[in-house]
C-alpha cells in the first residue's frame, strides 16, 4: 500500500509540474470512458495514460534498492562468480535510469513507453517491482489500483499548485523513496 500510495503522490506533483500532459490524460480519459466510471477493459484503449503511469513508476523509482535475494545456483555475471546461496541486493535504480533503456532517462519522459504510431510499447528494463521469481508478490494488485485511482482522480479533478509554490521532484530520503511533501489545488472538472 505504502508504494502504491507514494507513486501516486509522485503521479499528482508530475501532473503540476507538467501540465500538458495532465491535459493529455484528460483528454484520452474523456475520449474513452467519458463520464463513466474506469474499469480496468479501458486501460487497452488508453496507450497514453498507461504509458504516463509507467513514466511516473519508473521516474519515482519508489524502491530504488530491492530486497535482499540470494543466489539459487553459481553465477557468472559479467566476469564475476556470485556462488550458490551469496547474498544479492539488486539496485533497481540503475535499470530504471539506464540511459541505453531510455533515451531521456533523467527526465519524466511518457514517451519512454510509446511507438512512433502513440501505441503502447514495452521496456525490458521497466522493472520498478523487481524482476525474476521474486518481484513483488502485489505486482497486479498495485497495477490495477495505480490505473484506477490515477483514471480517477484526473477524470474528477484538474491538480494545480497553489499560487506560488515551487514544485520540486527532488525524492525524499528513505528506504522508499517518495517526494518531498508539497502542497496542491484539486479543481473539480466540469
Amino acid at each position: 500500500m505504502e508504494t502504491t500510495a507514494l507513486t501516486l503522490r509522485w503521479g499528482l506533483l508530475l501532473m503540476m509540474k507538467y501540465p500538458e500532459i495532465q491535459k493529455n490524460v484528460q483528454s484520452e480519459i474523456d475520449k474513452v470512458i467519458g463520464s463513466n466510471e474506469p474499469q480496468t477493459i479501458h486501460r487497452k484503449e488508453m496507450p497514453y495514460t498507461d504509458a504516463v503511469i509507467h513514466e511516473i513508476q519508473r521516474f519515482g523509482n519508489i524502491v530504488p534498492a530491492n530486497l535482499p535475494h540470494a543466489t539459487t545456483q553459481d553465477v557468472n555475471f559479467r566476469g564475476y562468480l556470485l556462488p550458490k546461496g551469496i547474498q544479492v541486493i539488486p539496485l533497481l535504480t540503475s535499470v530504471l535510469y539506464d540511459k541505453d533503456h531510455f533515451v531521456k532517462a533523467d527526465e519524466f519522459y511518457p514517451e519512454h513507453f510509446l511507438d512512433s504510431c502513440g501505441k503502447f510499447v514495452r521496456n525490458e528494463a521497466f522493472i520498478p517491482f523487481s524482476a525474476g521469481k521474486r518481484s513483488c508478490a502485489g505486482e497486479n494488485l498495485a497495477k490495477i489500483e495505480l490505473y484506477l485511482f490515477f483514471t480517477r482522480l484526473l477524470q474528477n479533478f484538474t491538480f494545480k499548485a497553489p499560487p506560488g509554490a515551487t514544485l520540486d521532484l527532488t525524492p525524499a530520503i528513505g528506504f522508499t523513496t517518495g517526494p518531498v511533501p508539497y502542497k496542491m489545488c484539486a479543481i473539480p472538472r466540469v
